[in-house]
């Protein structure tokens, strides 16, 4: 393994290991209480939920399946909105670390000492924020899959592996972009608020869109859209927009990769 990426993962991993803890037990707390809403259809079931405002059950991803089936209660409490949005929060911090952190702390004037060009940094930077999120990911989806599991959920493994290979994707998307935006601009604070941004504005869109003529053509730039229109957890995988995120990743590297090296860093 390049030396800048072990040390990356080095430097990231309390980071790591707490948001992997995080994540688990969020995860944990809300499929341990499936059992409950199973019992209770009267309140959790399909009929019940159409009482949710219009706009509520939008933003939770409509609530077809309901709460009371095991697909419909992992994709609305696990897949739609709040695993991924940790899942990008922790990728935001890492992603941040990697070039605009340091830039503004003045340490990334020593690294760029070395004898590696810009471009390699980069590229080692994306390499040590894509291993830090697997590793994330592998955990997390163990523990899903248990969980799952115990509880009796009854949703294939290969479903959850799907969905778990969406949320990966799409944090490595908003890590990247974080990153790029780090390696453009050289401010954290810019990188955040463009993340924040996006990751806001392209929920919304996916999910009001479905109903709102006016703003759906926007969804086909939103990345969540090739997150949730592919419905991982109730057809499986959904190759062609996994596709269109990994090539959307590979796409802000190489914006990044020419911007950082054009671009005077103080050294």
């Amino acid at each position: 393994m390049p030396a800048l990426v072990s040390k990356s993962l080095r430097d990231y991993r309390r980071a790591l290991l707490g948001w992997t803890i995080g994540i688990s037990a969020f995860f944990g707390l809300y499929l341990a209480y499936y059992p409950t809403i199973v019992s209770n259809p009267e309140l959790y079931g399909q009929v019940a939920l159409t009482k949710f405002p219009g706009a509520m059950r939008d933003l939770m991803g409509g609530l077809e399946d309901g709460f009371t089936s095991g697909p419909g209660y992992l994709q609305t409490l696990v897949y739609q909105l709040f695993g991924p949005m940790l899942f990008i929060m922790c990728a935001a911090v890492i992603g941040n670390r990697a070039i605009a952190q340091p830039e503004e702390t003045g340490t990334l004037e020593l690294v760029l000492t070395l004898p590696i060009t810009r471009g390699r940094l980069v590229l080692e930077r994306f390499a040590a924020l894509a291993l830090a999120l697997f590793g994330m990911a592998a955990v997390t989806f163990l523990v899903v899959l248990g969980l799952a599991s115990a509880v009796g959920m009854d949703v294939p493994a290969d479903r959850i592996l799907a969905g778990h290979t969406g949320v990966f994707l799409l944090a490595l998307f908003f890590g990247t972009l974080c990153l790029t935006v780090g390696a453009v601009t050289g401010r954290r604070g810019v990188a955040l608020a463009v993340v924040g941004v996006v990751a806001v504005a392209g929920y919304v869109v996916e999910t009001m869109g479905r109903d709102v003529d006016g703003v759906s053509w926007l969804r086909w730039i939103s990345p969540f859209h090739y997150y949730l229109d592919g419905r991982p957890i109730q057809q499986g995988f959904p190759a062609w927009e996994y596709l269109v995120l990994a090539g959307a990743i590979v796409a802000l590297v190489l914006t990044a990769i020419p911007a950082f090296d054009r671009r005077d860093v103080g050294v």
